[in-house]
């Protein structure tokens, strides 16, 4: 019989990559186990995790080498190392700093046996995580053997190689799959559970798994005659999970299952399990997706993340949306967010804003989860805790169900997988055909969808011409046009586009649409407060504003308006912050920048922000200021370099952590409202309002304030960034929810 305490290990492709070492030859060196975590991109590369004493902990990059990563990787079952990492490449371990200075010569059979500090002897902190990169293939026959299930803590660990949720005819052309007879993948052969010893939380970690945020009860009927018609080949094993597992590697091992041929869980039947998907990934049939649901999340959600399923933590309390600090931050409160937004368990729990910082108040500190709440809400957090910062937001990475979504799209030709032209995978005449997308109308929000659904982050560039990349010669017809997206997509195939009747006048060819995809973008923040607090009137005569009137910064009465008239400004100042991950760079070269010989500046940008009074209804009223800035660093939080400075030509953008000044005593800093009837408005800014430049969120480019004005004096109240209050508030501010319902 198998102690109850053993260990059950996944090498998956959903999960972290788990595998266990071969045995030590010498008897004097610890039993440890390794694996790859972390925020990793394929199955042998990751973070350096060691299993030691009973618990996970990580490797120190002080004196790793090379050498080191052979040894890991070669006990990982890997041919070789092809790089190692340090500095927490693949993000924060969590737990014990197992191994420190460790000195290897390559030659060892495991990392235990290179020298080092000694087991939990260490100065380090997990910013100086080691990760490695081994090389992807694997060492023939690498395998378990009968010696290596009796060592590690004093018990055994068994292995298995995949799991599965295999569903039955009548459900496999659903997608995603929710219902089906759990298998195990064991030395090449797929086998059933005996249910026996199954119950709710063994099938809640196992749907959590992939990607569901619970299980429900399913009629065992049809499936009991299904399993009598079908040969039987059970594991040998039960599992015990609590529930609140990330995954079915952290469960222990049950009892053993005794094998007696067809008798053999002779009381029960192979273990079946249904799962309750998110409304996002309602299950569909065949190849065809549901349009996707708009999350009704009214209080948790998430912002900055690259993919579905991530981002940053953000609650809402008392009518406005603040982050979670990461003090404590860890798996059983990501799963908790995860499950309460229609996702699975949680993959990772971010801390140090590694998803980008958000603005307003932080509302919830050393959050402790139990891991059954139904939401983040309900876990306990300290009331009283303050000094937490922006960056030190909590994000998490789900799991989220396969939908097959990147299997009808593909991008050819570039110079690496993520750029290139965009080919998509359609019915025609009865068969399924590669063909292209028409260019017409094709922009960030349409890139971004194609980035997302691939997998492959944000979208740096869309591309109207694709002469350069020489895709799929027979993919080259066009098979969708009309193609326009509001970003929030999880398809292209979502996306309003024309049905059978394609309409594309340039055609195909080198108009096809193409996309470059990139892990991180930038994310431009206006400061509301900054802008009320230095709102005032100012009459001007018109003789001082050419420069003005030559950039197009009056409005259309001031063409001609008399030299000697006045002109009267709405004047304020704004400060544009980069909360994103990246530098928000101007995408045309300097090469094309244009010199404006009145104010001497280039302007990298033809239009970065419009500035607007709305009537209540939402019609613009007063001219608005369309600028195209010089883009600098004007002030950087402590320790952040300035980077970009406009003065003689020099490099433009805005650094992560920096923010761009503009003073409302300078030129075109102002809304031209000389023709503005006394009454009540709406006072907006919108940066970036063309999405000329990706960024990772666009809903709060948008600022918004009430005004009044009585013919002699303004006031501004009330102004808040996009997305900062709750979605009461914002319908105060008819039609403009978002940025892009404003300018779209």
């Amino acid at each position: 019989m198998l102690p109850s305490g053993s260990i059950l290990c996944l090498l998956s492709t959903f999960f972290c990559t788990w595998v266990l070492c071969n045995a030590q030859s010498d008897p004097g060196t610890p039993v440890i186990q390794l694996r790859l975590a972390g925020d990793k991109k394929k199955y042998h590369e990751g973070r350096v995790e060691v299993l030691y004493n009973g618990a996970w902990g990580t490797v120190c990059d002080d004196d790793f080498s090379i050498s080191a990563a052979r040894v890991v990787c070669r006990e990982l079952g890997f041919m070789d190392a092809e790089s190692w990492f340090p500095s927490a490449k693949y993000g924060k371990g969590e737990g014990h700093i197992w191994l420190d200075n460790v000195h290897c010569t390559g030659t060892e059979t495991s990392l235990a046996q290179c020298p080092s500090n000694g087991f939990g002897v260490s100065d380090c902190k997990h910013s100086e995580d080691v990760g490695v990169v081994c090389s992807p293939r694997r060492i023939p026959g690498f395998k378990l053997t009968q010696k290596d299930l009796t060592l590690i803590n004093n018990g055994v660990m068994v292995h298995v190689e995949d799991v599965r949720i295999r569903a039955t005819y009548s459900h496999r052309k659903r997608i995603p799959i929710t219902d089906g007879f759990l298998e195990v993948k064991e030395e090449g052969k797929w086998r059933q559970i005996c249910n026996e010893d199954w119950t709710g939380m063994n099938s809640r970690v196992i749907c959590g798994m992939f990607g569901f945020p619970g299980e429900k009860r399913v009629n065992l009927r049809p499936y009991k005659l299904l399993a009598n018609r079908r040969k039987k080949n059970y594991w040998g094993f039960s599992v015990n999970c609590t529930g609140n597992e990330a995954d079915l590697s952290d469960c222990k091992v049950g009892r053993e299952i005794e094998m007696k041929g067809n008798l053999t869980c002779e009381k029960g039947m192979p273990v079946v399990v249904s799962c309750v998907p998110g409304r996002t990934f309602a299950p569909s049939v065949s190849m065809g997706f549901r349009k996707a649901y708009r999350l009704e999340q009214p209080l948790v959600r998430l912002r900055g993340g690259a993919m579905i399923g991530e981002g940053r933590v953000e609650v809402l309390k008392n009518g406005e949306w603040g982050t979670v600090c990461d003090d404590n931050w860890n798996i059983k409160a990501a799963t908790v967010v995860c499950r309460e937004l229609g996702f699975g368990s949680a993959k990772e729990a971010l801390t140090d804003a590694r998803l980008g910082q958000g603005i307003g108040p932080v509302h919830m500190n050393e959050v402790q989860c139990s891991g059954f709440e139904k939401s983040l809400t309900e876990c306990h957090f300290n009331r009283q805790a303050l000094g937490c910062s922006h960056e030190e937001d909590a994000a998490v990475k789900c799991i989220v169900p396969d939908m097959g979504f990147s299997n009808r799209l593909r991008l050819n030709g570039g110079r690496n997988p993520n750029e290139g032209r965009v080919e998509v995978l359609t019915h025609r005449n009865g068969s399924l055909v590669w063909g292209t997308v028409c260019s017409d109308s094709w922009g960030t929000m349409e890139a971004m969808v194609v980035c997302r659904q691939l997998g492959l982050g944000f979208a740096n560039h869309a591309f109207q011409e694709t002469h350069y990349w020489q895709g799929d010669s027979s993919a080259d017809a066009v098979v969708m046009s009309g193609v326009r997206c509001s970003g929030t997509e999880l398809t292209l195939d979502q996306c309003l586009h024309h049905g059978k009747h394609i309409n594309c006048p340039k055609g195909g060819g080198r108009f096809a649409a193409g996309v470059s995809c990139t892990q991180t973008a930038p994310d431009l923040v206006l400061n509301a407060q900054v802008v009320e607090q230095t709102t005032y009137l100012e009459d001007r005569p018109m003789y001082v504003l050419q420069c003005a009137l030559e950039e197009k910064c009056l409005s259309k009465s001031a063409d001609n308006a008399d030299p000697s008239s006045y002109r009267r400004l709405l004047r304020f100042s704004s400060q544009i912050q980069n909360n994103g991950q990246t530098d928000f760079r101007p995408r045309a070269g300097h090469q094309s920048w244009v010199w404006h010989e009145c104010h001497r500046h280039f302007h990298s940008m033809e239009v970065f922000t419009h500035y607007d009074l709305l009537s209540l209804n939402g019609t613009k009223v007063a001219e608005g200021h369309k600028a195209s800035f010089c883009l600098e660093d004007t002030h950087c939080d402590e320790g952040i370099q300035k980077r970009y400075e406009c003065a003689n030509f020099g490099a433009q953008g805005i650094s992560v952590g920096c923010s761009d000044t503009y003073r409302h005593d300078i030129d075109c800093q102002w809304i031209d409202i000389t023709d503005l009837k006394p009454g009540d408005y709406i006072f907006q800014v919108v940066i970036n309002p063309n999405y000329e430049v990706a960024e990772s969120d666009y809903t709060n480019n948008i600022m918004k304030c009430r005004s009044r004005y009585d013919g002699q004096r303004i006031w501004t109240y009330n102004c808040h960034t996009g997305g900062s209050l709750s979605s009461e508030t914002d319908e105060t501010f008819p039609g403009l929810l978002t940025n892009q319902l404003s300018h779209r």
